[in-house]
Parts: C-alpha cells; structure tokens; sequence
C-alpha cells in the first residue's frame, strides 16, 4: 500500500459544513465516498454535492479515485495530504458486486509468494479496469453462474468479498492467465492441500463451474501432486472430449494425454506429491 501526495503543498480550511460534513461520515467509518452520500448527508441538490466533492478535492479534503467516487483524507494525513487506503477498499467501489479473486485472492489465502501488484477484481456486471493511485485494478467480468464461492473480509472494518480457498484454485484453473501460469495454480494447490483444502467443495464447484478445461487441469494437477480428489471419478467422466491446453498462456506444442484430455505444453517435473 502506498502513499499519495495531492497537488497543493499544503491543506485549506474547511467551512462548517464541509467540515460538518465529513465528521458525520467518518463518524459512520467511512473512507471512501460518492456525490450521493453528499447529496444525502448534506440534504442538497446534486450539482450542489458535486461543487462540495470539487472544492473538498481542492482543499486536499477529498481524493478523487474515480468519476463520483471520493477517498476521504484524514486529519493523521497531515498538511501535505499524503495518503491512501488498502487496495481492496478501493476495489470494492470498482464494480458492484464484486470479489477479489484469481492472483490477488491466492496472495490473500496464502498459497503464494509472490506479491501481485495487480488487484483483480471479479465482477458480473459491466465495469472498466483502471489504475488508481499507481495500482491497477483488472475487472473480469463472468456470467452469473461463475460468481459464487465468496467469503466475507474484514479490511480495516470494512467486510470486503473475496473468493473461498476453493473458489480461488478454480477460478485460476479456468483463467491461468490471471494467477501467473499453470505453475502457480500447482503451487497453490499443494500449499492449499497443507491448508486444509476441502477437494470435496473443489469438485462440488468445478461441476458448476462446467469448464471442461480447468476440470482437466484440477485433475491433472491433483494426481501429479499426489493429491486425492474424492470426486475424481464424476469429474474425469465429465471430461470434454477436445484437448484442452495444460498452460493457455503458453504456446500450442508438447505432447497430448489422453487420459486426461489435455495437451502437455509446460514442463512441470519441479513439482513432488504432497506429503501425507
């Protein structure tokens, strides 16, 4: 989490009511804002509220994340207005709903090393990714049927959604791509087998996800890490009958198994079974 600096070297006061303002919604936990809530708090006109969030942002008051969206500075900012708020309190304003999900949801569970400067955020409806404050936020939109799996996040008292253990190890079975490769997903598999991974849910939710490929690449993992699925049986029989490729980040070649239904296009002899 890093710091931003406003424009202006040094704060402006503030007057009664801007000042009324943003004591009622600190008082109410809030760090980041709309034009609504000002519209609300304030019980003015819309233009009203939007000139309020323009001379608060002026004053180094206010902090513009987005179009409409403000971050509120606090008085332990100091003069100079350096600042800024965790990433995913940011991103829960990116889209609604949402979950932080693939490579920013295994770094939260743990089961990788390294540290995504990408925030992804998971959502079912329309939104744009963006950079905020340096960060960029990647927004992948999914069908409905794919947004399940959440859990609720406490993030400095705020509960922000983020994709389950489980959940997380499918998602990035379906999109590689958004969790560093097919060496990560293993990565995180083996570590979230030392967890606890419940395989049951991963199987539970791998049948309603109905992605062909990233039931093969779960299923190719588990045995080639020593893991034992319970459900292996239903999901190998529901193998699509194309070959799917093991990394889709990676270019077409390398050997096919059949028994898995998937083209081998990434060397993963680094990898040893989990112990028991």
């Amino acid at each position: 989490m890093g710091t931003i600096e406003q424009t202006q070297s040094n704060r402006q006061g503030l007057s009664t009511r801007e000042s009324r303002l943003l004591s009622r919604l600190a008082a109410e936990g809030h760090q980041i804002i709309s034009v609504d809530d000002i519209e609300t708090t304030l019980e003015v006109a819309p233009n009203a509220a939007r000139e309020i969030a323009s001379r608060l942002t002026e004053k180094g008051w206010l902090d513009r994340l987005f179009p409409g969206t403000y971050l509120i500075v606090p008085l332990a900012a100091g003069e100079k207005s350096m600042y800024t708020t965790h990433e995913y309190l940011i991103a829960a304003h990116v889209a609604e709903p949402m979950y932080i999900g693939y490579y920013s949801a295994l770094s939260h569970h743990g089961l990788t090393e390294q540290v995504p400067r990408t925030v992804y955020v998971v959502t079912p409806t329309r939104a744009q990714s963006r950079e905020i404050h340096g960060v960029p936020y990647r927004v992948t939109t999914v069908t409905g049927r794919k947004f399940f799996g959440t859990t609720p996040t406490s993030i400095e008292g705020t509960t922000i959604q983020v994709s389950d253990l489980e959940k997380t190890l499918v998602d990035c079975a379906d999109h590689p791509g958004f969790c560093g490769g097919i060496r990560e997903l293993a990565c995180a598999m083996r570590a979230a087998d030392e967890q606890g991974c419940s395989w049951e849910t991963v199987g539970e939710y791998l049948e309603r996800l109905d992605n062909g490929a990233a039931t093969k690449r779960i299923v190719y993992l588990a045995d080639q890490l020593g893991i034992g699925l319970p459900t292996r049986e239903g999901l190998v029989a529901s193998f699509t009958s194309g070959y799917s490729l093991l990394d889709p980040t990676r270019p077409e070649t390398g050997s096919t198994a059949s028994t898995y239904r998937v083209r081998i296009n990434i060397e993963l002899d680094t990898l040893a079974p989990t112990e028991s």
